[in-house]
């Protein structure tokens, strides 16, 4: 920055996460979005009145995400459902009431999408006096369509400069990256370090200087606490002229179904972030399963998360089984790929660098599997062509079978599930 622009004082949701007076404790947060705005606001009203230390979210719909916003216009028009709000599609005015008295320095609100594409809706969110959103040009490339990588990271590119310009005007936008949850589940927590580090890099390198981490809460605790413990390290390695701060993620795999289940796995997901430092919880409801929640089950689940997080302390990281060493490899591997961060992306994924276990997008080589050992852990069963740095990285575990797949997929909804039915059973 030279010296005749102003420094950034603005910036509603930095402002709220990076001040150091704040005593509030784990912020929490839903994924909440509703097409009505009526019902978007008072999901906003609900969520700053509960029990918690909490930030505010606009989720868009799936046409908006996918750039269809004609068809997102047409159901707002017709009175048609959606399962988040148009941004895009909204006139200003709707969006600036509905954020009115509610939005500000307090209760700061992030716009939360799933576009690999987001330049329109970079610019909505600007335009509605808003200065934070999420994503990132792998995390929400390959995972939701057949977007090239390389269109992804122009666009995002494009959008990260967008965002980065409202430093200009003194505002300092947030942008979190969504790599830490790369497919929701069945991906080893190295890769998610890895990923998540890299679209922070990525958001540096074009202009952004306040961001967030991303982890999503996976299948054995004492494994998570060691990414988690990673990713931090990493961070202050790669991030060191940038406010950043880790959000976890309650897991994004298959949900427990019943309600004792789900609100347990939510309040261990409180656990998980306060015991390794993190700043911000994004939370999931009773109702995942089965349908979009309502603002009371959002509320319920808020504050579910800020009550176990109030019983709980920070700890020391467990003993090291390489997941840091795995992900610093393969960080230090692809930034050595190309001095520019887009470039060395798109080379990772083409030279099997970066591979996502199960996911099918073109871009992605497709040679990396992953299994759930005896310990419960996430492990490696093939690597492919990861640069991990230790030969002994996959560990061998047969032929994955579809019923062995479907078994994974549902191992920590089982998990959470069958101990609450029991108690029920017992107690009839």
């Amino acid at each position: 920055m030279s010296s005749a622009e102003p420094a950034p004082t603005g910036g509603a949701f930095h402002r709220f996460m990076a001040d150091p007076a704040r005593t509030g404790g784990l912020v929490v947060q839903p994924r909440m979005g509703f097409a009505d705005p009526a019902r978007m606001r008072a999901g906003l009203v609900a969520t700053r009145g509960a029990d918690a230390t909490t930030v505010g979210t606009l989720t868009l719909d799936s046409f908006t995400r996918v750039g269809d916003y004609a068809a997102a216009a047409r159901a707002v028009a017709q009175g048609h459902h959606l399962n988040g709000y148009p941004l895009v599609s909204m006139a200003v005015e709707t969006t600036t009431g509905l954020l009115d008295g509610v939005h500000g320095p307090g209760f700061p609100v992030q716009v939360r999408h799933g576009s690999a594409q987001p330049g329109r809706i970079v610019e909505s969110l600007v335009a509605a006096g808003l200065d934070a959103t999420e994503g990132g040009p792998v995390s929400y490339c390959l995972p939701y369509g057949r977007t090239p990588l390389a269109t992804s990271i122009r666009a995002w590119a494009d959008a990260c400069r967008s965002l980065a310009a409202l430093r200009e005007a003194g505002t300092e936008p947030h942008l979190e990256t969504f790599g830490g949850c790369m497919l929701g589940q069945l991906c080893p927590p190295s890769l998610l370090v890895a990923l998540s580090v890299l679209e922070a890099v990525f958001f540096r390198r074009h202009g952004l200087r306040s961001v967030s981490l991303s982890y999503a809460q996976q299948t054995d605790r004492e494994q998570d606490e060691e990414a988690l413990h990673a990713l931090r390290a990493l961070a202050a390695d790669h991030l060191p002229d940038v406010s950043w701060h880790v959000v976890v993620y309650t897991y994004m795999g298959v949900y427990p179904e019943t309600w004792d289940g789900a609100l347990r796995l939510v309040a261990d997901a409180a656990r998980l972030a306060v015991r390794t430092g993190a700043t911000r919880l994004i939370v999931k409801t009773p109702a995942e399963s089965a349908r979009i929640p309502t603002v009371e089950e959002n509320v319920v689940a808020l504050e579910t998360a800020a009550a176990a997080a109030r019983t709980t302390r920070p700890a020391a990281p467990p003993p090291s089984t390489g997941i840091e060493a795995e992900a610093r490899s393969l960080v230090e591997a692809v930034l050595h790929l190309h001095d520019d961060i887009g470039q060395a992306l798109v080379r990772a994924f083409a030279h099997g660098y970066l591979d996502v276990p199960f996911c099918l997008h073109p871009d992605n080589a497709g040679r990396t599997r992953s299994f759930i050992s005896d310990r419960g852990r996430l492990e490696w069963s093939r690597t492919g062509s990861l640069p991990l740095g230790r030969p002994t990285a996959a560990r061998p575990s047969g032929r994955l079978t579809s019923s062995g797949l479907l078994q994974a997929l549902n191992h920590v909804r089982n998990r959470y599930d069958v101990p609450a039915a029991a108690r029920l059973d017992r107690a009839s």
